[in-house]
């Protein structure tokens, strides 16, 4: 499991938008045990804390992982979301608290063998997906739960499909990986990336596994290292930013970057 465990000290997914939205929401990430962080990024939580005066919209962005989520007060309906090549909007009450699982890029597959891509740009029922998990989530998770039983029981579930887990390690696809993660994103797929197989067998590797193509990925990797970057008022002013995160030009790099987050770079840095 060496190459396997070697995304998390690369790779760090952020989700910044209910940071911008309704004070009365919350917005929590929990590490989960230390023996799943290679593999599941976060636990997370989204939440009222008093009733909104209207629905709530909620904007994901582009982080290139998996997530399952859920309803405590209806844990029966479960979901998982697969890679997303754009911003998803989520419709929701006044009243909601949601939690969820983030797996780290290629995680998904390897625990439940499922195709990562029959599951990209969509939320599908858990139940039709990993009907293990769902029961799981559907019998034993209620809204009497404070955040600790919920993580300790979630914990205790995972480890036992990690100690279940046959992982395929292939050299091939995490190498090509970690290529991409320690350049942020910034890789030509052709000339950068040489494992030792065709570009069309890597293709069909990071498919199965991440959910698209290594060239979409990079672009999603390229786009969460500038939300952690956290642009100033003068990089954005001075064009610096795209030229040094590989844009040929700022129109290419606004482009993309509200395809990946919803809004312009200078709104979603408040500048």
């Amino acid at each position: 499991m060496k190459l396997i465990t070697a995304i998390r000290p690369f790779y760090t997914p952020v989700q910044p938008t209910v940071k911008q939205t309704a004070a009365a929401v919350q917005y929590a990430e929990f590490v989960p045990d230390i023996r799943l962080q290679p593999f599941i990024y976060c636990y997370w939580q989204l939440k009222t804390t008093e009733t909104l005066q209207e629905s709530f919209n909620y904007r994901v962005v582009a982080d290139g992982c998996i997530d399952v989520f859920f309803e405590l007060d209806n844990s029966k309906e479960n979901f998982v979301m697969g890679f997303c090549k754009k911003f998803t909007e989520f419709p929701l009450d006044n009243t909601f608290n949601y939690f969820g699982i983030r797996f780290l890029p290629t995680i998904f597959p390897q625990f439940f063998k499922v195709n990562a891509q029959q599951l990209s740009n969509r939320f599908e029922n858990l139940q039709a997906v990993v009907p293990d998990l769902s029961g799981f989530i559907s019998n034993r998770l209620h809204e009497g739960q404070t955040t600790a039983q919920v993580t300790a029981l979630l914990d205790e579930y995972l480890l036992n499909i990690l100690g279940r887990t046959d992982f395929d390690d292939d050299p091939r696809l995490y190498e090509a990986l970690g290529i991409i993660l320690k350049n942020y994103g910034v890789v030509d797929i052709e000339k950068d990336i040489d494992t030792g197989i065709s570009q069309r067998q890597l293709r069909r590797l990071f498919e199965y596994y991440v959910g698209d193509t290594p060239k979409t990925f990079s672009k999603v990797v390229r786009f969460q290292n500038i939300l952690r970057a956290k642009p100033s008022t003068q990089s954005l002013r001075q064009n610096k930013l795209f030229f040094d995160a590989g844009y040929y030009d700022q129109a290419h790099f606004i482009k993309e970057f509200k395809n990946f987050y919803g809004v312009t770079p200078a709104k979603a840095f408040g500048r």
